[in-house]
């Protein structure tokens, strides 16, 4: 297989055949022709765009930056224009973004060569959808480049396509227009981190100066953390996703405990309502793709956490089994923003 593939191919693609298949000229009819972002016609908002990753460097994550206006993307506007005494309207009006621009005027996108840091190999396509086949895995690595490449900056692989075109190259060496998530530190000094952890600090680009908080409120109405400090000022906010019909975020007042970094999962199927309880319990591997991702805070409810994820773009868009679920970049800052053993406040 060749070491550089087309960035539109690599989430889809593992055989060098499937490879050359695509390489062939499509028909005119099949697609609109690729316009750079900021041209008419683009599937990349500008505006949009650049405001996710300003409110992301503030504090206040939209999840996934891929320059779409939506629910998450206003909740994070709104947020922003509480901690910052605005009006709360959600909308990305002039003091807004004059604010935004006020608190970092970084451009919105940065050329990246591509480095070892960023493409690491050992990916694992097709990743196996059961337990079953999870289990057998030593670790829940990324499916291929595209998709390792996209979590370390906070995207998607539509938007980088979006960003770059679909002919433009992935791999070492390669250059790509990417979000402009670059931390200002990752001198994660004060926190006990073995060099194994830390690496995927820097791996998913987590500031090492994030905003310090003392609690957590989480409303289910509104599918937000809210990271608030002494004063109960709102200080930083991400999206997530919080349960289910079947299996409901627990109201009251609970504890965060112990924080866990790339954890094994322990599969129970009695404790899932939409598994056979018959099938045998799993021990599933560690990593970006497992079904908790990076990290894991726990709770002093029994068997609950908030966690990672291995799809951070369904992040506020479906349904967990209770957990509360973020993105593994945004869950690994929330890491650093709060000691262990901060209050947790479940609302309705």
């Amino acid at each position: 297989m060749s070491r550089f593939i087309p960035v539109a191919l690599g989430c889809v693609l593992a055989t060098s055949a499937a490879i050359a298949l695509a390489q062939q000229p499509a028909s005119p009819a099949a697609k609109p022709a690729w316009v750079p972002p900021g041209t008419p016609g683009s599937l990349i908002d500008g505006t949009i765009f650049h405001a996710q990753v300003l409110l992301g460097s503030a504090g206040f994550s939209s999840g996934v930056i891929d320059g779409k206006d939506g629910r998450s993307f206003k909740a994070a506007v709104r947020g922003f224009q509480e901690s910052r005494g605005l009006d709360e309207t959600g909308e990305l009006d002039g003091p807004t973004r004059q604010a935004l621009l006020q608190a970092d005027s970084r451009p919105s996108t940065v050329w990246v060569k591509l480095s070892s840091t960023d493409i690491s190999g050992n990916y694992v396509y097709p990743f196996p959808k059961k337990p079953e086949g999870q289990a057998k895995l030593k670790f829940a690595g990324y499916r291929n480049m595209l998709e390792e490449v996209a979590e370390r900056y906070h995207t998607t692989p539509r938007a980088i396509v979006a960003l770059n075109g679909p002919t433009a190259l992935i791999g070492i060496g390669q250059t790509l227009r990417l979000p402009n998530v670059l931390p200002s530190s990752t001198n994660y000094q004060g926190s006990p981190l073995k060099d194994e952890h830390r690496a995927w600090f820097v791996k998913l680009n987590v500031d090492a100066n994030e905003p310090k908080g003392d609690h957590v409120v989480i409303d289910k109405s509104e599918g937000q953390l809210k990271v608030m400090d002494e004063s109960d000022r709102l200080v930083a906010q991400f999206p997530v996703t919080t349960g289910s019909q079947h299996d409901p975020l627990p109201l009251g007042n609970w504890k965060v405990t112990t924080y866990a970094f790339l954890p094994p999962f322990h599969y129970q199927p009695d404790l899932f309502w939409d598994v056979d309880d018959s099938k045998d319990e799993k021990m599933l591997p560690p990593g970006p793709n497992g079904l908790v991702g990076v990290a894991w805070l726990d709770l002093t409810k029994e068997h609950y956490g908030i966690h990672g994820t291995n799809e951070p773009k369904n992040i506020g868009r479906t349904e967990s089994h209770g957990c509360i679920r973020m993105t593994n970049w945004d869950v690994l800052r929330l890491s650093r923003m709060l000691k262990p053993g901060f209050k947790a406040v479940f609302q309705a």
